[in-house]
């Protein structure tokens, strides 16, 4: 099954065939039912899960709560695999209501906060914040679990709502976010660790952060916490945030730092965009293609990254990279940044195909959402063909950050609908 669905639609040439390929590797790759093929074993009382062992028959209860893009989809192997031994769960995502068994599932909203999310966050806490040390508590973080699995320490809605819309169009990067967001909440930088202690927990991390760092994940729920005060003041400071957001002095609170509060938790990284450019990687050099893995770790500017990459490729080669680029939003229209960079890197790559066949740019979300209806685009000579047959003016969608509508109008743009796994966006650049 294709995860494109408008595959045969943007499948207009050769290369172009190629890139598609390379992109339904990289989601099969990481859908869930692949990842705990790999990587989940229960042998009796014996879980196996990566490189670590446990015997689940030493605890009274085996409770499961998930968050995050892309966590239902865990959460239902999860339930399926241990069956009636799980005693409770609660998992919060943003695709359409699953059945469960045990677990109680509630669709969120992303990319701001909701009633609904901060309600799930709330009813989650009060069944497990009495959890003791005979307990086994798994959990399974994906991204996007900064927004869904929310829970402010002093924070209306409005609020809250209000700082993330400001630090979603300041241009910060995850890491910059996700040391706001933890000093407003009682879960993030660590405090949901402080909550489930003393249980055991095991965290299943699903990696949307370029580099991997675990108390950036969904902002790093059960890790320490290295940000301070101090941090978030200069992060403030840095994007003006304060001439965006009124907060009250007492709003930010420092994040728990006592060692015993995570000496009972194991986080284990499950999952990253390292898998999908492992198999991107594989399927092109089978294909005898010269291929060039450039980092897993891109953090830039959208509207810049996309011709940089373009550079970055010599001719006869394919590119491909993994990260998540940043973008300052200025004006009123729909889309996202992986949607903006391919727009963004149209007028060079006029200019490149002048000298040269064909360059094939694409730039997509591994969790198939793109902020607004896409995964992101691809864009080549037949886009170009097209946006001047429709005397289409780039510049324009791109001032007003409309990328959607001129990918709608164009229809270049990705279509997968939600998918069930998010390890940051991914990158290819092919000139054949």
């Amino acid at each position: 099954m294709k995860h494109i669905r408008n595959y045969n639609q943007l499948a207009t040439n050769e290369d172009r065939k190629v890139v598609l390929d390379l992109i339904e590797t990289a989601y099969t790759a990481i859908q869930p039912a692949h990842v705990f093929e790999h990587n989940f074993l229960l042998d009796g009382n014996l879980l196996k899960i990566s490189d670590q062992t446990f015997d689940i028959s030493m605890f009274d209860g085996i409770f499961l709560l998930g968050f995050g893009k892309g966590s239902a989809g865990n959460c239902k192997l999860l339930e399926e695999k241990l069956g009636d031994r799980i005693s409770d769960g609660y998992d919060i995502d943003v695709v359409e209501d699953l059945h469960f068994q045990k677990v109680h599932y509630t669709k969120g909203t992303h990319p701001l906060p909701s009633e609904q999310n901060i309600a799930f966050t709330r009813h989650a806490l009060e069944h497990l914040e009495h959890v003791t040390e005979k307990d086994l508590v798994l959990i399974v973080t994906c991204g996007g679990g900064s927004v869904l699995f929310e829970a402010p320490t002093k924070l209306s809605l409005e609020e809250i709502t209000a700082v993330n819309k400001a630090l979603l169009k300041s241009g910060a990067d995850i890491t910059e976010m996700n040391a706001v967001r933890k000093h407003l909440s009682r879960v993030k930088g660590g405090g949901l660790a402080k909550i489930l202690y003393p249980a055991t927990v095991i965290n299943l991390i699903f990696s949307d952060v370029p580099g991997n760092d675990l108390s950036v994940i969904a902002s790093g729920p059960l890790v320490a916490d290295h940000s301070t005060m101090a941090d978030v003041k200069k992060i403030i400071t840095k994007y003006e945030l304060d001439k965006k957001i009124k907060l009250p002095p007492d709003a930010f609170s420092e994040t728990p730092t006592d060692p015993k509060y995570y000496k009972n938790v194991h986080n284990i990284l499950m999952l990253s965009n390292h898998t999908a450019l492992t198999a991107m990687e594989k399927l092109a050099k089978e294909k005898g293609l010269n291929t060039h893995v450039l980092t897993d770790r891109l953090q830039e500017d959208a509207r810049i990254l996309g011709e940089k990459l373009i550079k970055e490729t010599p001719p006869g080669q394919l590119l491909l990279a993994g990260g998540e680029s940043t973008i300052k939003i200025k004006g009123t229209g729909k889309g996202g940044r992986n949607q903006a960079l391919v727009l963004s890197a149209l007028d060079y790559l006029t200019k490149e195909l002048k000298h040269t066949s064909n360059i094939i740019l694409a730039s997509f979300g591994s969790d198939g959402w793109d902020f607004y209806k896409l995964a992101g685009a691809i864009a080549d000579k037949d886009t170009l063909k097209k946006v001047e047959e429709l005397h289409l003016d780039a510049q324009s969608f791109l001032a007003d950050d409309n990328s959607y509508g001129f990918w709608e109008k164009v229809g270049d743009g990705i279509l997968t609908g939600h998918l069930d796994s998010n390890v940051s966006d991914l990158y290819i650049v092919f000139k054949p």
